[in-house]
């Protein structure tokens, strides 16, 4: 029997594109977060104004990049695939991962959503494996998309003999 060929490549597939502007909130409710914070720096401190000044500026330049870069960036980059051998994973946006679980060793898939992922009709896939790197993680996916590939997945994983280590 030839083994199949699980060679490291990109996946085929991108995440949803909704996932963009899901990621653009969720940074800007962070960079609001961190802005309240200074505010409230501001009101409560009696004392000279120009460190606020310096770090409401650093704030607002690097909220504006954060916020017009990273969602596209890691739209380009979250990739995912699924074949009758493997699951393959590309992630990240400054950092970069990619990686394979061959079907085998497939322990348990899950999804999830958040609160804000709900309201963006988002799903995350998480695959568990016996490795030690750690689960692979599908993040930004259709919440249809991400129903489909669980069943897909589970029903792949029963239908594979061996014991998932």
């Amino acid at each position: 029997m030839e083994s199949a060929d699980l060679s490291l490549r990109p996946p085929r597939h991108r995440v949803s594109r909704t996932a963009i502007w899901f990621w653009t909130v969720r940074a800007v409710l962070g960079w609001l977060v961190l802005t309240a914070v200074q505010v409230a720096w501001l009101l409560l401190d009696d004392g000279d104004r120009g460190p606020h000044v310096v770090a409401f500026a650093v704030t607002a330049v690097l909220a504006v990049a954060h916020v017009a870069v990273m969602p596209w960036w890691r739209y380009k980059v979250h990739r995912w695939e699924t074949t009758a051998d493997a699951v393959y994973t590309q992630s990240g946006w400054l950092r970069q991962e990619w990686r394979i679980a061959p079907i085998s060793r497939i322990q348990t898939v899950d999804s999830e959503r958040g609160p804000l992922e709900q309201l963006f009709g988002l799903a995350n896939v998480t695959v568990t494996t016996a490795s030690a790197a750690g689960p692979l993680r599908v993040h930004g996916l259709g919440r249809d998309t991400a129903r489909r590939l669980v069943d897909e997945l589970t029903a792949r994983t029963e239908a594979t003999t061996g014991d998932a280590t």
